[in-house]
């Protein structure tokens, strides 16, 4: 069974299926190699304009896998550090994309899965997905980059909570405190989705891409993002996209970017 689904949609959208529902779409070693693999050829794909994360089945991913967790148990700590490191970096390389991403939870995100969502761009939700981080009542420290993820997300105060108390949120209680952007109902969630990653794959790659990396920099001030907008804006401005965008808006009709 190919654990991971690569779909690609003429309009530049990759939808990538977590496929391992007898597991909950558990993160396996398997897994896990397939989307290095995956993540490294997006990242030099010209065509991809935007890319969707969903799970097969009832689930999103109930995160890692504990028998494989379980396994290295005995290691000793320096050794168990580096294997959690090409762990959690090869699941984070999503967030070196510079297309947008967006996560679809289709059901429970849990531990790492909710975090491999977190790191997405966008995360929507089915209004019956549960989200959690049991990560302390499995004696657990957070992995995953959750004690970053989920107070960026959602503010310290929610972090603090679901990651001391273990609480679970519905994907409508998670959009309702911001941890997540939407709900919608499950039968809804992924077409709804994919009609949001085709108004994104629809603008222009370059100003999207400029757009992502300048919101991924949390400018320290004001004249910080004036510095960054006043390089990337003439980039643009040089760009065959800019002319097609306007001579589009002149013509009342949808402009036809190529990433020129």
């Amino acid at each position: 069974m190919n654990e991971l689904l690569v779909d690609r949609e003429d309009d530049g959208v990759v939808l990538i299926t977590l496929n391992h529902p007898g597991r909950r779409n558990a993160m396996t070693d398997t897994m896990t190699a397939g989307w290095r693999e995956i993540m490294s050829g997006l990242a030099t794909d010209r065509d991809a304009r935007c890319v969707v994360v969903t799970g097969a089945g009832t689930a999103f991913s109930s995160g890692g896998d504990l028998s494989w967790i379980g396994e290295r148990g005995t290691d000793a700590v320096p050794q168990l550090r580096d294997r959690m490191l090409a762990f959690y970096r090869t699941w984070l390389m999503i967030t070196e994309l510079e297309i947008p991403t967006i996560a679809a939870v289709n059901g429970p995100a849990v531990g790492a899965g909710l975090c491999v969502a977190l790191a997405c761009d966008l995360v929507y939700a089915a209004d019956d997905a549960r989200l959690l981080a049991p990560f302390t009542s499995l004696g657990l420290h957070p992995g995953m980059a959750a004690t970053y993820l989920l107070p960026r997300r959602a503010g310290t105060g929610l972090a603090r909570e679901m990651l001391l108390t273990g609480r679970t949120l519905s994907g409508t209680e998670a959009a309702d405190k911001g941890l997540v952007n939407q709900s919608f109902p499950n039968d809804d969630l992924l077409s709804q989705v994919r009609a949001i990653a085709r108004k994104i794959a629809q603008n222009a790659p370059i100003a999207t891409r400029l757009t992502k990396v300048a919101l991924n920099q949390d400018h320290q001030d004001l004249e910080a993002a004036l510095r960054w907008e006043s390089l990337a804006q003439p980039v643009t401005m040089a760009s065959s996209d800019l002319l097609e965008g306007l001579a589009a808006h002149r013509e009342r009709r949808m402009p036809k970017f190529t990433g020129s």
